[in-house]
C-alpha cells in the first residue's frame, strides 16, 4: 500500500511590492530553500486593480534559474536581450531558462474587465547548468492538454504525465511536474509522486482537505508543503476547488541568492553583479 504524504507545513501568502510597483502575494521565497528545493519562489499576482499591476517589471537581469509564468487572466508583454519579444496570454505558459544570463522586461496588461493574474514560479538550475545558453519555451493555452480523472477532476498538464498524457514542457533537469487541478464538490484526487521529489499544492479557488488535516480545509491563497511518501491525496466536500500541484527533484546544492540571480557561491554572485555593472553580463547574443 502506498504511503500518503502528510502535511509538513502550511503557508499563507503575504502581500509584497515588486518591480516598478506591482502589488502581489508572495507564497514562498527568499527563505527556506531546502524544503522547496529545486523551487525557489512562487508569486501570485492576481489583481483587478490596474494601478497595482500596470507599472510592471522593467528591464532586469536573471542568471542561474528558470522562471515559469502561468497566466489565468489578462496578459504579459515581454522582451529580452536576445531579441525575443511576445505576449503571454490567458492560459499560456512561458518557461524561461535564464542560464548564463538574460536581461528582460515583463509588462502586465488587464483584460476587458481590468483583470490580470497568474503565477510566477522560480526553479533553480544545478551548477552544471547555471551557465547554459538562455532559452524560452512559449506554450499556448491550446497546446496544454487536459484530462479527466474519475469523472469529477480535471487536470491541465503543463509538465509531467497524467493517465498517459504528457504536458508540453519536458526534458528539464529537475524533472518537474506542474499540474492545474480542478475538483468538483465531493471528489477525490490521488496523485503518485516520486519519493525523491519535493511536492507542494497551492490552492487558487474554493477549498479542499489534505490528508492529515482532515478537519481543517485549505482555501485560496494557502500553500501545503508535503512531507515524505509516495502519494498526495486531496478531497473536496461541499465546495469545488482548484489548485496547482507542483513537484520536482531536489538539487541538494549550495544556494547563493541575491535578487534575481541565484548561484552556488558568494563569489559567483559577486562576479555576476560585477558583470552586470560593467556590461559583460550577457554571454550569449542573438547571433549566437
Amino acid at each position: 500500500m502506498s504511503q500518503k504524504r502528510a502535511v509538513a507545513k502550511m503557508i499563507q501568502c503575504r502581500p509584497v511590492i515588486e518591480g516598478a510597483g506591482v502589488h502581489l502575494n508572495r507564497v514562498f521565497g527568499f527563505g527556506d530553500t531546502e524544503s522547496f528545493d529545486p523551487f525557489l519562489l512562487l508569486d501570485d499576482f492576481r489583481s483587478g486593480d490596474p494601478e497595482k499591476f500596470l507599472p510592471g517589471f522593467p528591464w532586469h537581469p536573471h542568471r542561474g534559474i528558470e522562471t515559469i509564468t502561468y497566466m489565468l487572466e489578462g496578459s504579459v508583454k515581454h522582451g529580452d536581450s536576445m531579441g525575443n519579444s511576445g505576449c503571454i496570454g490567458k492560459g499560456d505558459v512561458q518557461w524561461m531558462t535564464a542560464g548564463s544570463g538574460i536581461i528582460h522586461q515583463e509588462m502586465p496588461k488587464g483584460d476587458d474587465r481590468n483583470r490580470m493574474g497568474g503565477f510566477q514560479l522560480w526553479a533553480n538550475l544545478p551548477a552544471s547548468h547555471k551557465m547554459m545558453p538562455p532559452r524560452y519555451r512559449e506554450v499556448k493555452s491550446t497546446d496544454i492538454p487536459a484530462v479527466t480523472v474519475d469523472h469529477d477532476v480535471t487536470v491541465r498538464i503543463i509538465a509531467g504525465e497524467v493517465n498517459g498524457v504528457s504536458g508540453p514542457v519536458g526534458a528539464i533537469v529537475t524533472e518537474p511536474e506542474y499540474l492545474d487541478v480542478t475538483m468538483a464538490p465531493d471528489s477525490v484526487f490521488i496523485r503518485d509522486i516520486s519519493v525523491e521529489h519535493n511536492v507542494f499544492a497551492y490552492m487558487i479557488e474554493g477549498s479542499a482537505y489534505v490528508d492529515n488535516h482532515d478537519e481543517e480545509s485549505v482555501s485560496n491563497g494557502t500553500l501545503v508543503l508535503f512531507g515524505d511518501g509516495e502519494q498526495v491525496a486531496v478531497t473536496t466536500r461541499k465546495q469545488s476547488a482548484r489548485l496547482l500541484l507542483i513537484s520536482g527533484k531536489p538539487l541538494r546544492e549550495p544556494v547563493a541568492w541575491q535578487g534575481p540571480i541565484v548561484m552556488n557561491t558568494r563569489e559567483e554572485l559577486q562576479t555576476a553583479f560585477e558583470e552586470y555593472a560593467n556590461g559583460t553580463f550577457i554571454r550569449h547574443h542573438p547571433q549566437d
